[in-house]
């Protein structure tokens, strides 16, 4: 077919063949007849064999034109969705996002932001990782993430971040302990205990800031216990062998062989941002972003 016969032409054509009535087809397309018939005409003409079979009664496909609308009869269907599917992209409502998350986030955080999103952006591939915050920032470095929800502060120059949740800092004990006979629980009171922290490997980040939070306070945790996630810390606080320290959003998973006090500090709280790359802008990134501000600010 020529090049120069363009879209325009081949659309009336196929609106034509499946209507075989210039009025009807006229009146599909916006077009007066006489402009459907020169498009015909110019049609023809540039394929150089016949489409139609005309009479003063009615309009026929020649053997010719019946062929090649079988042969296109797909080609507005298809350009159709290809424009809608350029427009989901365009409006973010396509493709993948790549979402990185730490503990303290997996438990209402990342979950209500994600369900709410899918319900908006039901074309979009959410693959979700496991990162512990220093791995995050070295991810969406080399982006291999999009968004990280992660422990902050983090203050950069190549990124965005928003704050979603400032929390109480608690002091985990077992139902026994001597600590839940205080009016009250501060710093000092913890500077003697057993602690028990989660391993340096995917923690660090979390036990650097409490280093940071103690260390202020003149004191020095004496930690004599190690373990690798949540549940296994409060396993062995459970059955004894020390305490925990953990962020608010946490304690209503924990059990019910475990007590939770807060820390009464005002500076003793656990900060939880999201941060992507400031040359990252793809739609569906600031769509996301979007979804976790607001139910952030709701406590949805």
């Amino acid at each position: 077919m020529s090049r120069e016969a363009g879209l325009d032409l081949v659309q009336s054509f196929l609106v034509l063949a499946e209507e075989l009535n210039f009025r009807r087809a006229s009146e599909r397309l916006n077009l007066d007849q006489s402009a459907l018939t020169r498009r015909i005409q110019k049609l023809e003409h540039l394929l150089n064999f016949r489409l139609l079979e005309r009479t003063t009664r009615e309009v026929g496909l020649t053997l010719a034109g019946r062929s090649f609308y079988q042969d296109n009869a797909h080609l507005l269907a298809r350009y159709d969705e290809s424009i809608r599917a350029a427009r989901r992209i365009a409006e973010g409502k396509t493709g993948s996002l790549r979402l990185a998350y730490m503990n303290f986030a997996a438990t209402e955080l990342m979950p209500s932001a994600v369900a709410r999103f899918r319900a908006t952006h039901p074309h979009i591939d959410i693959a979700l990782l496991y990162r512990r915050t220093q791995a995050q920032k070295i991810a969406l470095a080399n982006d291999e993430i999009d968004v990280g929800y992660m422990l902050g502060p983090f203050d950069h120059s190549e990124f965005h971040t928003v704050q979603l949740l400032s929390e109480r800092l608690y002091v985990i004990t077992p139902r026994s302990h001597a600590m839940l006979r205080l009016e009250s629980i501060t710093p000092a009171d913890l500077a003697d205990q057993d602690v028990i922290l989660g391993e340096m490997a995917e923690w660090d980040e979390y036990r650097s800031r409490l280093d940071d939070l103690f260390s202020s306070e003149g004191i020095r945790l004496r930690v004599t216990m190690e373990a690798s996630n949540t549940l296994a810390l409060t396993g062995l606080v459970a059955a004894g062998l020390g305490i925990t320290i953990l962020p608010e959003s946490l304690i209503s998973f924990l059990g019910r062989n475990v007590e939770a006090r807060p820390i009464m500090h005002p500076d003793f709280r656990s900060r939880t941002i999201l941060a992507w790359k400031r040359a990252n802008r793809a739609p569906q990134v600031q769509a996301f972003v979007a979804v976790a501000r607001m139910l952030a600010s709701t406590g949805a």
